[in-house]
């Protein structure tokens, strides 16, 4: 229209990445997904709905695994020094996923949790948490996850609204592109935590000093545990085989396992199979029997269970994944074996923040960083080269070292 004038907010520039904020833009961004189109007109009605009283309090968004939250868990302590607010008023809101042990280990937090898997898909669902999340109505909204997805963590941000928005600067990639320039487009302040890959405990401790403009050391991940018996009856110490993952190729070869339990039983040990219903890798009888020292938990206990029994293990062998994460947490001696998909962003964890019970072992590749898009496996069931190349008695020797300064 002639003599009109279109307003814009500024352009946010940073680590090369440009965010327009067009209101044209906004108003018909492109190259977002169909799914993102279908939810606009649930999230802009939850994002406008009247909020009476005053705004106040911290929320912080966590829509990750439970390995992610672990490795966040510490730095969380440190959000009421840098954000002036009360530890009641900050409010976590996370995952399905951790929700059966939320109570105790974000103790003194409030807390919401979602079914994230829902909130990404179901329109009903989704506007349902969007006007919860609205009703918090916070002062302030914080989300500093890298690997995350915009339209889960990003569009709760969005939907918060809060006066004061700060975000860490995410993993993008093309696809992912046009949802980033939407969201990242209308936070007050992006902070770059560091370069691809950096490890996910330093990004949260980098997020903190340069907001705070002071240096937040970092700490080692711990969280703090009921102490409870294990689901298992007294007996001899045991040792714990996590074989288990949700990504096929990170799981080691049940083989190996079994090999792991072979030298555990013969040094004195019960094993104790863990895992979720269907991640049972093959059946321990094939080669043992119905063995009276190997105790099949699989299936059988919910995730605070797991945890009592990480917590009173003499050793945790795990695949990359959430437990392993959470073994290492409650203090308990934990070995990883670990491939090469997003090496050094998860894990292995820098010294700097290793704690003394954990040990990584791996088989270092030239093709490490391939991000798990594996062209070396005939299926998406195959187990990645870089997790099987660890062979078993590599593993051990690691154990014997943790096992020899446990009974020491």
């Amino acid at each position: 229209m002639a003599g009109s004038k279109i307003t814009e907010v500024p352009i946010t520039k940073i680590a090369g990445y440009r965010f327009e904020a067009a209101w044209f833009w906004r108003a018909l961004p492109s190259g977002m997904r169909r799914r993102w189109w279908l939810f606009r007109l649930f999230d802009q009605i939850a994002r406008h709905w009247p909020v009476r009283g005053r705004r106040s309090g911290l929320l912080v968004v966590r829509m990750d695994g439970i390995g992610d939250m672990v490795l966040f868990r510490c730095a969380l302590d440190d959000y009421a020094d840098i954000f002036d607010v009360a530890r009641e008023n900050i409010t976590v809101l996370g995952c399905k996923s951790w929700g059966p042990i939320a109570d105790i280990v974000f103790d003194g937090y409030r807390l919401l949790v979602i079914d994230e898997h829902a909130f990404a898909r179901q329109p009903f669902y989704r506007f349902k948490v969007g006007l919860q999340v609205r009703r918090l109505a916070p002062a302030v909204t914080v989300c500093d996850s890298y690997f995350r997805r915009a339209m889960m963590a990003d569009s709760l941000v969005w939907l918060a609204s809060a006066p004061k928005t700060i975000v860490s600067l995410p993993f993008i990639n093309e696809p992912t592109r046009p949802e980033f320039n939407y969201y990242l487009s209308q936070v007050d302040a992006i902070i770059d935590t560091g370069p691809y890959p950096s490890h996910e405990i330093n990004r949260h401790y980098r997020f903190l000093t340069d907001y705070s403009g002071r240096t937040i050391a970092p700490k080692l991940p711990a969280i703090k545990w009921r102490d409870r018996p294990p689901p298992i009856e007294d007996g001899k110490p045991y040792v714990v085989l996590n074989p288990g993952s949700n990504e096929f190729g990170r799981r080691w070869p049940f083989n190996s396992y079994l090999e792991i339990a072979s030298r555990s039983l013969a040094n004195g040990y019960r094993v104790v199979l863990v895992g979720g219903p269907g991640e049972h890798a093959g059946d321990y009888r094939e080669k043992f029997g119905d063995h009276p020292n190997i105790i099949d938990l699989a299936g059988h206990t919910g995730l605070p269970e797991l945890l009592d029994t990480f917590k009173h293990a003499a050793c945790v062998f795990s695949n990359d994944t959430g437990p392993a994460h959470l073994s290492i947490a409650l203090g308990a001696p934990t070995i990883v074996i670990v491939g090469g998909g997003h090496f050094g962003s998860f894990v292995p964890y820098p010294e700097e923040v290793r704690p003394a019970n954990a040990r990584f072992v791996f088989e270092e590749m030239p093709c490490y960083h391939c991000f798990w898009r594996c062209h070396k496996r005939a299926t998406k069931y195959d187990v990645f080269p870089c997790v099987s190349a660890v062979e078993p008695e590599t593993v051990w020797d690691v154990a014997k070292q943790l096992l020899a300064k446990d009974a020491a």
